[in-house]
Formats: C-alpha cells, structure tokens, sequence
C-alpha cells in the first residue's frame, strides 16, 4: 500500500534532499533553556511529534544524553523508557549479562542467575524506599529545556503491586499522563485498576497481535476505562496490510499515542519490513493529516528501527524524520 491519496506524499529522493539541510540547521538550533512546553518545537500543525528515547538505543543514553539529543534536534516531547529514568534516580544495576556467542560454564551460569535474582530484590527494595526526588529532578531539567515527557515506559506488569504502585507515582511526578506496557490480556487487567487507582492511564503497545486470527482491540480496552493504546501503525501495517487510519477513527479517543515508522506491509517484499521513511508501505501522510485535521490531542512518536546506515547516527535520522513529519505537518 502506498500513499497514493495522502494530501502530501514525499519519494524517499525528496525526503533525503529536503532533510539534509534541515538535519544540520535543527543540530545547532536548541531550545531556549528558560523556555515553557508550547506549541513549538517539535508541535507542527496542531500535531505533537515526539521520540520514544528507545530510538537513541545505538547511542550513549543517559538522561542528560537524551536531552541533549532533543535539544540539538528541536524535539518537544518525549516518550521516556523507564531504565532511563531509574538509572538517573539510581536503582541498583543489573549484573551484565553474557556475551551473545560466548559459551559458558555450568558454574557462570549459576553464579548469573544467582547475581541476577540479588539484583532484582534490591531493586524492589530501592523502589519502595524511592522518595521521588530524583524524579522531580529529572522533569525540572527536561521542562526547563522545553521538553515534556508525556509517557513513561515502565512496563510494569510483571511488578508487585508495591512496585507498580511506584511506577504510577514517578510518572506523575515526571509529568506523564500514564505508564506503557505491551499489550496482553493480563497486562490489561491488571495495570488498568492502578491506573484508575492514581487517576492515570494504562497504556499498551501492540506488536504484531493485530495480525492474529480474532484479535480486537476492544477487549484489552474493556477491562478499564483508563486503558488506553499507544498505537503502533508500522506494526499494525506489517501484521494485517490494512490502513491504520480504520483503527485510529474508530478508537481515537482512546488512544493516547502513536508509534510511526515506515514498514512494508502483510504482503510486501520483503514482508513486514523496517525500511527508511518513503520506502515502505506505512502511510504516514494520511496518518498524520488524520490526527491534524480533526484536531485530535494524539502524541506521535517516531521510533526509529530501520538500520542506521555507516554514514550517520541515530540522532542524524531522528531529524530527518523530525523534518519529514514537518514537511507533512506544516
């Protein structure tokens, strides 16, 4: 599927001449550091372009890394992953785990898992004893930057109840309307009842369940009225082949954010594929003019997940995705 009937559609030629300039002019653009979340940055046309910070994954990835990557990009929002945020506040570390292709011994394996399950008890204990302070921190330095982090990527479901209770209130306090996890239906019954609980959202993320026979989103989102969808529209499309715009009119008010990359879809060759943004099968363009035209306060979220090529970095491909968002938007 391509986006033959997108109000604007941009050919992968177009798209890197276009950000090319515009990638090096946003790197030396920052954002004042006294300046307030407004319709700036990263907001274009009434619709707010973030970054999940999984994106930076290739790159050092501190907080302090993570703000200046929006800073140096003009980016206004942010969906921050949890490990972020905690190894900020100092949770204690997870022992490293094993070298892929590295054989080990009967006894290094032991000693790992013994190290891991010491691990994982002292952080439930750091988080029950967290007073938060860290996590007021972390939102001041980011809002004073300009940047909002709107969603906190605990994904907490597998947590004690202590525990998730805690991933609810740091959130708050960082400012963000809820905490997201995959979708499943555990997941959604469990976490949805906290949500309601601290008056925040529960919300899931789909891989590629929507291509499952019988799948419907409705049934995760029935178990309470504070779960919410953080919608991936390049997964949607690598599962099913259909248009997310169906999914996104129909429940539009129940979804919070949107993941957007461009993927192949069900039936292209190769299938089900991360390609640079303009060589795939998502259509971004009507996805987004969607949320612009009606006005609709959905966050939109570039991932980025397409191979990086040897001449750049993931933060040089954020701008350019940034500016192709813009380019749509504007």
């Amino acid at each position: 599927m391509k986006n033959q009937k997108s109000k604007i559609t941009l050919s992968r030629r177009s798209f890197i001449g276009t950000t090319a300039a515009a990638a090096t002019a946003l790197s030396f653009t920052p954002l004042a550091f006294s300046c307030a979340v407004t319709d700036s940055g990263s907001k274009f046309g009434g619709v707010q372009i973030g970054v999940i910070t999984y994106s930076w994954r290739s790159m050092p990835g501190t907080a302090e890394d993570i703000l200046k990557y929006c800073i140096e990009g003009g980016i206004s929002s942010l969906e921050l992953m949890g490990n972020v945020a905690e190894d900020y506040a100092g949770i204690p570390a997870m022992p490293a785990r094993p070298e892929r292709g590295v054989e080990q011994s009967e006894d290094e394996k032991e000693a790992y898992r013994i190290a891991r399950e010491a691990a994982i008890v002292s952080q439930k204990e750091w988080r029950l004893s967290n007073n938060m302070e860290k996590y007021k921190e972390l939102r001041k330095m980011f809002n004073n930057a300009g940047v909002n982090i709107h969603i906190v990527k605990f994904a907490p479901a597998n947590w004690s109840d202590e525990e998730i209770d805690y991933a609810f209130k740091a959130a708050k306090i960082m400012g963000a309307q809820g905490i997201t996890n995959e979708i499943g239906d555990e997941a959604c019954k469990r976490l949805g009842k906290f949500a309601e609980k601290h008056d925040m959202y529960a919300i899931y993320h789909n891989h590629t369940q929507p291509g499952q026979p019988g799948f419907s989103f409705d049934e995760f989102l029935a178990h309470s009225p504070k779960n919410m969808l953080n919608f991936d529209v390049g997964h949607y499309i690598g599962a099913t082949g259909n248009h997310p715009n169906k999914v996104i009119e129909r429940l539009h008010d129940r979804i919070v954010s949107i993941h957007i990359k461009d993927k192949t879809g069900k039936n292209g060759e190769p299938a089900n594929t991360n390609r640079p943004w303009g060589e795939g099968d998502t259509p971004l363009a009507d996805i987004l003019n969607l949320i612009k035209d009606n006005k609709w306060p959905i966050y939109c979220d570039i991932e980025l997940e397409y191979e990086v090529p040897e001449t750049s970095d993931a933060q040089k491909e954020i701008i350019k995705c940034v500016e192709y968002c813009k380019n749509i938007l504007a």
